[in-house]
C-alpha cells in the first residue's frame, strides 16, 4: 500500500499535536487522501499504546527502506502545580471531533427484527387525549418496566431496511428528525405501526431505524406507566417508542481507512434532513454493515450513478431512432463523483457515515466504491 500513498507537496517534516486536533486533520497534513494513513503509520512498539495519538506527541516524516513513515515519539504530558502537585490525565485525540456526531449517535438506533419492536414500550396516549405532548407533560406509556425518576429516550420509527432481490432497500422515506411518512402502498395506523410493521410484498426486514424525540423520567409505574417530557427535539406522539437513555456503543477510537475490497451493490439508502442530498458533516445511512465487513472509520468516495440518455448528435430527432426503432441511440454517462464519506456507526446490514469532502452534495442512491477512485 505505502508505495500507493499521495503525500502532499506542503507537506511538513514534522508536527505536534495539539489539543483540538482530531486524526482526520492530522492525516490531512501529510497525505492527499487521510484514509491512507494507515499504510504509512509506524507504531512504536516501544510506547504504550502506540496506534494511540494524544496533545503534545510529535508525528514525523520518515523514510525507510524508501518509503514514507510516519512515526510518534510522545510528548510528556502536562504539570499543573497547585498544593497538591499531579499530572493530568491526555486524552487521545478522536478520529473527527466528538460534537459532529454526539447527537447523531445518541438519536439514532437500529432494531435488528419485528420480535424486537412489539417488545418495546410505548406511548399508547397523551394527558388529556392531545396529539402532541411537549416539556413538562405527561405522556402513558405501556410495556414500560422501570423504576420511579429513571430516565429513557422517547423514540420514533424512521426508515424501515429491507432486503429484496438480493439488495437492501428502504420501505419508508422521512427525513432524519422529521415525523416518518409512508408510500402509498403501505398506510399503517398508530396501532398498527406498534403491532404488525412488515408491510406486505416487502422482503425481509433487516433494521428498524428509530430516531429520538425527546428524553423523559417515570413518574408512576403502571399498566400503561406514566412518563413526564424532559428535554425534547420535538412533541411526543401517540405510538411512539420508549428506550433506555444510555450509551449504545459508540467506538471513538478508529482510524481512518479503506476497505481492502469494497462489497458490490452498496450504495447510499438516506440522507439526513427533508432534503434528497446533503453535503458537508452532513449523515447518510448506507447499504453495508457488520455483515458486509464495515466498521467504523471506513472511507468510500459516493457516485452518482450514470443517467441514460440518447445519443441526439448520432440519431437526431426525426431519425428512425427518435421513432422508437432503434436501441444504439442510448447512451449510459460515466458515474459522477460526489464526496467520501466515512462510517461511524454499525449495525448488522446497515451503516451510518458522516460526508467529509468532495465536490458536490451526496443524494439518495449514490454507488459506494473504493475511496481511492473520483472519477
Amino acid at each position: 500500500m505505502a508505495q500507493d500513498v499521495s503525500l502532499r507537496d506542503d507537506h511538513p517534516d514534522e508536527y505536534i499535536v495539539v489539543e483540538g486536533d482530531t486524526l482526520w486533520d492530522i492525516s490531512g497534513r501529510f497525505l492527499d487522501h487521510p484514509w491512507q494513513w494507515p499504510a504509512i503509520w509506524h507504531a512504536n512498539q516501544q510506547i504504550e499504546n502506540p496506534h494511540l495519538i494524544y496533545p503534545g506527541d510529535r508525528i514525523s516524516l520518515v523514510y525507510i527502506d524508501g518509503q514514507p513513515r510516519l512515526m510518534v515519539d510522545r510528548g510528556r504530558p502536562t504539570v499543573r502545580l497547585s498544593p497538591d502537585t499531579r499530572v493530568t490525565t491526555r486524552q487521545p485525540i478522536p478520529p473527527i471531533p466528538h460534537e459532529w456526531i454526539e447527537g447523531l449517535i445518541r438519536n439514532f438506533r437500529l432494531v435488528d427484527s419485528q420480535e424486537q419492536l412489539d417488545a418495546l414500550p410505548y406511548v399508547v396516549a397523551n394527558e388529556e387525549r392531545r396529539l402532541n405532548s411537549a416539556v413538562q407533560d405527561n405522556t402513558y406509556v405501556r410495556q414500560l418496566n422501570g423504576e420511579v425518576g429513571q430516565y429513557y429516550a422517547v423514540m420514533r420509527l424512521g426508515n424501515i431496511y429491507y432486503r429484496k432481490d438480493g439488495e437492501i432497500r428502504r420501505a419508508v422515506e422521512p427525513g432524519y428528525g422529521q415525523h416518518a411518512p409512508v408510500r402509498e402502498e403501505w398506510h399503517p395506523t398508530w396501532w398498527e405501526r406498534a403491532g404488525n410493521l412488515k408491510p406486505q410484498n416487502y422482503g425481509d426486514i433487516v433494521g428498524f431505524e428509530l430516531y429520538q424525540v425527546a428524553e423523559g423520567m417515570l413518574a408512576k409505574t403502571g399498566d400503561p406507566a406514566i412518563l413526564t417530557i424532559g428535554h425534547a427535539q420535538d412533541s411526543v406522539r401517540e405510538g411512539d417508542f420508549i428506550m433506555p437513555l444510555d450509551d449504545i456503543g459508540y467506538v471513538d477510537q478508529y482510524q481512518p481507512r479503506a476497505m481492502g475490497t469494497v462489497p458490490a451493490g452498496m450504495k447510499v439508502l438516506g440522507v439526513q434532513g427533508d432534503n434528497r442530498l446533503v453535503g458537508h458533516l452532513k449523515m447518510v445511512s448506507i447499504s453495508g454493515g457488520a455483515s458486509q465487513g464495515v466498521e467504523p472509520g471506513h472511507v468510500f468516495s459516493a457516485f452518482r450513478p450514470g443517467e441514460e440518455i440518447r445519443d441526439r448528435v448520432k440519431y437526431p430527432a426525426g431519425s428512425l431512432a427518435d421513432a422508437g426503432t432503434w436501441k444504439g441511440d442510448k447512451v449510459v454517462l460515466p458515474d459522477e463523483f460526489d464526496a467520501h464519506i466515512m462510517v461511524f456507526r454499525v449495525f448488522n446490514d446497515v451503516s451510518y457515515a458522516l460526508v467529509m469532502e468532495g465536490e458536490r452534495p451526496v443524494q439518495e442512491h449514490d454507488i459506494l466504491k473504493h475511496p481511492d477512485e473520483t472519477l
